[in-house]
């Protein structure tokens, strides 16, 4: 449990991802929270991971978990999209608090699961957006609750990664429906997240994929037209195939008092900042408010989990919980449903995907 005030926190999956986590948890980024132990099936990444920053490792997370008892208070659940559920409801049962990655999971009836498991063990359910911690965003959804853009009309995110075969072919579940998805579920994700906080609840869409540049089962590029409730429109463009290298992860956002347009490769650089009526400070924003970050993943992942140990020790408020996490999971069923039946879906708790997640 938790020593001196600091939170314990262990790893599910050793792969792409945990390298960014133990890196934060291992290298003390993160104030009140310290990495206590790391588990993967393949047990070369468990003990790469492990060895680098001098925690014990595990090639099975029971084990792990009955081992380290004492020394755990948050899971970080890294493995495969498609197992985010089998593990997080497995890991809820040994009472402790369960932070996983994008998506939550891969069917609304998994993300069911994990959020009745979490409620029924009594602990807490974190899903990670880090990109609503950018800097810029936090900037931009100030303006956006202060009700600087007025009535809104469009909303707008781009997707233009780099990702090559030799990506895929790291891993036999990249790609695959049953356990990745394609760009929407991966790559976009965040956007689509991002999007869904900024524009409110989405009403419709039509949506059209194609898998252009590589060989795997579900898609590399798609566009997907969006119809909210508060009759704004919105737009998702992803693809991962954008050659040779990144180009951007961006957000827009139009409305009737202003306009902001968020770009850079990890939606960190404040681009356009225009309103109607300015305000003290306005003319500094493009400036004060960007980052740099060294890839795709950008800053995020630090605010995140200092968020997530704001919560547990003191009590804030959860951003993005289960409930939360699964608001996205449901539009990007609809957006997948819609490219399968070449129909506009109106999105509801009835939309799936006949693909996604199904084993």
């Amino acid at each position: 449990m938790s020593v001196n005030g600091t939170l314990g926190f262990a790893l599910v999956g050793c792969g792409r991802i945990a390298v960014k986590h133990a890196q934060l948890l291992g290298g003390g980024e993160i104030p009140g929270a310290r990495l206590v132990a790391v588990c993967d099936i393949v047990p070369e990444r468990a003990e790469f991971l492990g060895t680098k920053h001098g925690v014990p490792h595990f090639a099975d997370m029971h084990e792990m978990m009955e081992a380290r008892d004492a020394d755990i208070d948050v899971v970080c659940v890294l493995s495969e999209s498609g197992r985010h559920a089998e593990h997080t409801v497995a890991l809820a049962r040994h009472g402790k608090h369960v932070v996983v990655e994008k998506p939550m999971a891969l069917t609304l009836p998994d993300a069911d699961a994990m959020i009745a498991a979490c409620d029924k063990a009594g602990v807490r359910l974190f899903v990670v957006k880090q990109n609503r911690y950018n800097l810029p965003v936090v900037k931009m959804r100030e303006a956006l609750e202060a009700g600087r853009f007025g009535d809104l009309v469009m909303g707008t995110v781009r997707v233009r990664w780099s990702r090559d075969q030799a990506y895929y072919d790291q891993d036999n579940w990249r790609g695959t429906w049953a356990l990745d998805g394609g760009v929407f579920t991966n790559q976009a994700s965040h956007h689509i997240d991002l999007l869904e906080w900024c524009m409110g609840p989405p009403a419709t869409v039509f949506t059209r994929t194609r898998t252009a540049l590589v060989d795997i089962e579900s898609e590399d590029t798609g566009v997907a037209v969006i119809t909210f409730k508060s009759g704004a429109l919105g737009v998702v463009e992803a693809t991962t195939a954008t050659r040779p290298s990144d180009l951007e992860g961006s957000l827009s956002l139009l409305g009737a008092d202003g306009n902001v347009e968020i770009g850079g490769f990890a939606v960190n650089r404040m681009r356009q900042w225009n309103f109607t009526e300015n305000l003290p400070g306005d003319a500094e924003v493009l400036e004060k408010y960007s980052e740099n970050p060294p890839n795709v993943y950008g800053f995020g992942h630090v605010a995140y989990l200092r968020h997530v140990v704001d919560v547990l020790s003191n009590g804030a408020p959860s951003l993005v919980d289960g409930a939360e996490g699964r608001k996205s999971l449901e539009l990007i069923h609809a957006i997948y449903q819609s490219a399968e039946t070449g129909t506009e879906i109106t999105i509801g708790p009835d939309s799936h995907s006949e693909k996604l997640g199904r084993k």
